[in-house]
């Protein structure tokens, strides 16, 4: 039995719950008054319901639950075992999933969700799950537990906080978290790991009906919705997750891929890369690192001119092309991890200088 059918039934298992939970949170959220309303630095002008990445864990799980069922029925084998590494991700997506949805709802300081991702995070690294090599970045190849935990740890916060902060218009964090999903599934199944493949495709599947009503839904009928951080957390962490878990050398899950370091990268390069285009800018103007502003690549694409569903294009576009060049890079051309890396980043500034001049021809300022 091809385990690729076990896949295809975790996705549509999930879509159809997105399908069937969405519309109902949305009601859930008109009866509560929970909405996401407009302010100055949003780029939205209704109030939208928050709560749709409240579907995003149940939907995956549940789906995750059928195809593992059906498919240890029909193979006679057991693909899953209770292990230390299934329940702190467990525990640390719950973690997660908690905070992002109390704070759509009554909501949390940034201080508290800060201190819940880094105990997530830390969670890992203490069950066995941490970046130990490098894979010759700048020379450098295994490294000790510590160094790897600090950097998982450093790693799956930042992963995280990319995604929430990169959700600022209409399907900008579900497509490219998409796109990102898409990429960890295609490099699990290279490696034989069909029941990560079942979870990353049980993702991907409820996010078909999120970006549906995120993009096509008409607020004035009340059938548009925002992820709000119980989405964009969940998100980011399961990313994260997954980074790790495919960056990391062990032989006694899978073979050594010197490329898993820079795959795993490039699934995540635009809102990684964004992110530390705006800490810098903001270090360089002196202003407040965790002061929200409207300086990432999408509220500089609308001052460009675009619209949001142009914008959205464009950044999904930028995403493939940096995949593809990569892949081209680490498998066509042979060029190491290092090389590859300082391309990307000179590729990226070029493509910010790019878009400045746009903006300044706009009579736009370039920072806000």
């Amino acid at each position: 039995m091809p385990y690729i059918l076990f896949i295809v039934v975790a996705f549509f298992v999930s879509a159809l719950c997105g399908f069937f939970m969405i519309p109902q949170i949305m009601n859930f959220c008109k009866q509560k008054n929970l909405y996401d309303i407009p302010n100055a630095r949003k780029v939205h002008k209704n109030a939208i319901p928050r709560l749709g990445g409240i579907s995003f864990m149940p939907s995956m799980l549940l789906a995750f639950l059928i195809a593992l069922v059906v498919m240890d029925n029909l193979t006679g084998k057991e693909h899953v075992a209770i292990s230390l590494w299934t329940c702190t991700f467990f525990i640390s997506l719950i973690l997660i999933y908690g905070v992002g949805l109390i704070d759509d709802i009554i909501g949390l300081g940034a201080k508290s969700k800060f201190a819940v991702q880094i105990l997530a995070a830390t969670l890992l690294p203490l069950s066995g799950l941490y970046i130990n090599d490098l894979y010759g970045f700048l020379g450098i190849h295994e490294i000790p537990f510590w160094a790897g935990t600090l950097l998982t740890v450093f790693l799956i916060v930042f992963i995280d906080n990319a995604i929430n902060l990169i959700d600022g218009i209409d399907g900008l964090a579900g497509g490219l978290a998409f796109l990102a999903l898409g990429g960890f599934l295609v490099c699990f199944l290279r490696e034989g790991l069909f029941t990560y493949s079942i979870l990353i495709s049980g993702l991907m599947g409820v996010l078909i009906p999120y970006l549906y009503f995120n993009i096509c839904g008409d607020p004035a009928k009340n059938r548009k919705i925002f992820m709000g951080d119980s989405g964009s957390l969940t998100l980011g962490f399961i990313l994260g997750f997954l980074f790790v878990k495919f960056a990391m050398n062990n032989p006694n899950v899978m073979s050594y891929h010197k490329d898993g370091l820079i795959l795993s990268i490039t699934m995540l390069i635009v809102p990684m890369f964004d992110v530390v285009r705006v800490v810098l800018q903001r270090i360089r103007n002196r202003r407040p690192l965790f002061k929200a502003d409207k300086n990432h690549i999408h509220h500089k694409l609308m001052r460009m001119g675009l619209s949001q569903h142009k914008a959205l294009a464009a950044i999904l576009s930028t995403a493939l092309g940096f995949a593809g060049l990569n892949i081209l890079m680490t498998f066509g051309l042979g060029i190491d991890l290092t090389n590859t890396l300082v391309v990307d980043i000179i590729l990226f500034t070029i493509l910010n200088e790019l878009v400045n001049a746009g903006i300044r021809r706009k009579g736009q300022k370039t920072f806000e």
